[in-house]
């Protein structure tokens, strides 16, 4: 389970949920020394925009800005601007990719068409989840996979021990940098940037590739993890620094932020996407976390782990992921233990203060029945039992108008 870092400022507390670290110890002088801290190819340009930035799971990243509820803030009414450079991204290829990502893959990656986007998930045996990730679909039998930056290693191994013949398999990570520019705002603002592509008509879930934005070759998707419209911005590493000072250029108008890890956080907390380490692991199936969608049963391909997801759905899930509100004071944090009564009936995966409800939160994995909206629940804060009540989600759900849904 990932460790947390908590990020305090005026007005509340947000936590700051860091993947494991994967680097190993090294001792020098009796203490430990740890290897240098990886750098995006923007971290020359934190200091310029006043980012504090913390160890996200072996990265120098940026917790804030201006400040993690103007951020959150501006993404919701506005927009944000993220560096999302630390992403893996590895490039599937070969007469048999998508046979081999049928395998690999819960949802149906032959619905893919070129052009088009994919959310999904790759299990273990037991059902457990791998990792979740987008796949795109490049053109015939090359296929592009982005996944979580502390499973990029771990991922790229899990596909090449499965790797079939005639597919290629390559870790791409280092030439590219992602940015993600998201809020209501952001199709105004992308627009300017590239202003030869129609950017207003890209659909939900597609892609264009050898798109120009300021003058830079990029892939534009219109995907995200905020809840909000939006698009990330895929381009040549060289390139990220120029995109990233164009883009709030033409965007100071609109008002757009450069945001941090702590705003992303609270942004798609709201909006019920899962964190993998928090919502997802190895432990935790894509049926439990509540991301269903992305697993297609029914498909012709015997993927990893559909023996298991079919027991667990055949048999009755026995726990599910579900939101609470806290009704007495207190914040639900990563770990807390939920009960009902005195029977200890789940735990809180992710917690906080939400910026937008300006409520106290969380999403739990509880036994079933208690998931059940309605059903009043107790969390363990500090020691001591406080009421909550078990509520729909998303918290938060961005309605057709572009404006915020409370």
């Amino acid at each position: 389970m990932q460790g947390q870092g908590i990020f305090r400022e005026a007005g509340g507390i947000f936590p700051v949920f860091l993947p494991p670290d994967p680097r190993p110890d090294k001792k020098q002088n009796g203490g430990v020394r740890m290897p240098e801290l990886k750098r995006t190819p923007l971290y020359d340009v934190y200091r310029k925009y006043g980012a504090k930035t913390t160890d996200f799971g072996g990265w120098e990243l940026p917790v804030q800005f201006s400040g993690i509820k103007a951020e959150h803030e501006a993404v919701r009414t506005r927009a944000g601007l993220f560096d999302v450079s630390h992403m893996g991204e590895i490039l599937v290829e070969g007469p048999q990719s998508l046979g081999f990502l049928q395998k690999m893959m819960t949802n149906d990656v032959s619905k893919l068409k070129p052009g088009a986007a994919q959310y999904t998930a790759m299990c273990n045996e037991a059902g457990g989840t791998v990792d979740d990730l987008l796949v795109y679909q490049l053109g015939e039998n090359r296929y592009w996979l982005v996944v979580n930056a502390a499973n990029t290693e771990k991922d790229y191994k899990w596909l090449v021990s499965h790797r079939t013949e005639d597919v290629s398999i390559t870790d791409i990570s280092a030439s590219v940098a992602q940015l993600a520019l998201q809020g209501p705002l952001a199709t105004e603002v992308m627009q300017k940037l590239a202003p030869e592509a129609d950017v207003f008509a890209i659909p939900t879930f597609s892609f264009i590739e050898n798109a120009k934005a300021a003058g830079c070759k990029v892939l534009l998707s219109r995907t995200g993890y905020t809840g909000e419209d939006g698009f990330e911005i895929y381009c040549r590493s060289e390139d990220a620094l120029k995109l990233w000072d164009e883009i709030l250029a033409k965007g100071r108008e609109k008002g757009v932020l450069p945001c941090g890890l702590g705003a992303r956080d609270t942004l798609r907390f709201e909006a019920g996407l899962c964190l993998y380490g928090q919502e997802l692991t190895e432990d935790i199936s894509p049926l439990e976390a509540g991301i269903g969608f992305a697993v297609k049963l029914k498909k012709e391909a015997d993927f990893i782990g559909k023996q298991a997801l079919l027991a667990q759905k055949a048999e009755g899930l026995k726990r599910r992921l579900a939101g609470i509100e806290m009704i007495g004071r207190g914040i639900p944090r990563h770990g807390y233990s939920v009960y009902a009564g005195d029977e200890r009936i789940g735990t809180v995966t992710t917690g906080t203060q939400s910026p937008t409800l300006k409520k106290n939160i969380g999403l739990a994995l509880l036994r079933i029945p208690w998931d059940a909206p309605g059903t009043e629940v107790e969390v363990d804060v500090r020691s001591k039992k406080i009421k909550a009540v078990v509520v729909q989600t998303p918290f938060y759900k961005k309605p057709k108008n572009g404006g915020g849904e409370k």
